[in-house]
């Protein structure tokens, strides 16, 4: 039996909590976690490594709340996906009737890379809908954009208080919708300078030897390889399932290599493409969701002109 907020709920409970000191953060974290504890339930904690201490020396000594490697969990939001999915279906193996989850997103992903994590946080109402989770997501106003504030109004379905209460939120827009409205993200600086590579309708194997000339040494192995494969899979989509032309351009930076592929089509139909898995793939999704797999970044752009698709590899947090 559920407890708490979500007692009577089925599926996800998802909430957000925008806190103004580390008082408000404390006043709601220790209450949730120590509740669960209560009721049996697993609880765990993922919060920035500062705000995860703060709650470890609130807590009782001893207390059994399971503390979360944030780096590790928040590599990408597709492999944010599948750790939570994963570690979701071993509770309930176990036969957790409740899950509790205090979390947040680490800072540096609020900014060039907030898009993502965006469409993340809209996604999860969806994907984890499977489970009994309850989880409450922590933004500090202090430090939070007002745009990133603006998306967390839209992505969450609940919101709540320092005092102890839970609101709905008006503004919350179902994923199906959000997901699919046109999202621009940040224009990389980079993009503002003249492209290395530009190909209209080139083959995944031209594309390919132009990621591998452009890279030579620049990238980790690793990063470079999943490049290249992102690449090929995205161009390989464009032409089997866009309207041409296809165009690709591929700029190189001292830390960072940003790859874009535009065609006139109108996108995938799938509005959860690249971070959740998909079937057979025959929509494209398979490449989107090896290019969210491999990718330090990857953005949606959809506009009167056709669908593009941004890969970056490397460090994909510039300012904005």
């Amino acid at each position: 039996m559920r407890t708490g907020a979500a007692s009577g709920h089925v599926g996800y409970f998802h909430e957000a909590f925008l806190y103004d000191s580390d008082e408000e953060l404390l006043a709601v974290a220790v209450p949730f976690l120590l509740d669960g504890l209560a009721a049996g339930e697993p609880t765990a904690v993922n919060l920035d490594e500062p705000n995860a201490e703060l709650v470890r020396r609130a807590l009782p000594a001893g207390a059994d709340v399971t503390f979360l490697p944030v780096g590790d969990l928040y590599a990408r939001p597709s492999v944010a996906l599948r750790a939570y999915r994963e570690r979701l279906a071993s509770y309930m193996a176990e036969g957790a009737a409740q899950i509790r989850v205090v979390g947040e997103l680490p800072p540096v992903v609020l900014g060039a890379t907030w898009d993502w994590w965006a469409r993340y946080e809209s996604a999860i109402n969806h994907a984890y809908d499977d489970f009994p989770l309850w989880s409450i997501c922590a933004y500090d106003r202090r430090s939070t954009p007002a745009r990133v504030l603006a998306d967390v109004a839209r992505t969450h379905p609940r919101v709540a208080r320092p005092d102890g209460g839970h609101e709905t939120v008006d503004l919350y827009t179902d994923p199906m919708s959000y997901l699919t409205e046109p999202r621009p993200a940040p224009l990389d600086p980079v993009q503002r300078t003249a492209p290395l590579v530009d190909l209209i309708d080139p083959t995944p194997a031209r594309a390919r030897a132009e990621v591998r000339a452009a890279d030579n040494g620049l990238l980790p192995p690793d990063s470079a390889d999943g490049l290249v494969i992102a690449v090929s899979e995205v161009v390989s989509n464009a032409l089997r399932h866009g309207e041409p032309p296809v165009r690709m351009r591929l700029w190189r930076a001292p830390d960072r290599i940003v790859v874009t592929v535009h065609d006139r089509g109108p996108g995938p139909k799938d509005p959860y493409a690249g971070l959740l898995p998909v079937g057979d793939g025959s929509d494209g999704g398979l490449g989107l969701w090896i290019s969210h797999q491999s990718c330090d970044h990857v953005t949606h752009h959809r506009d009167a002109s056709g669908f593009t698709i941004r890969l970056t590899a490397g460090n994909p947090h510039f300012p904005v």
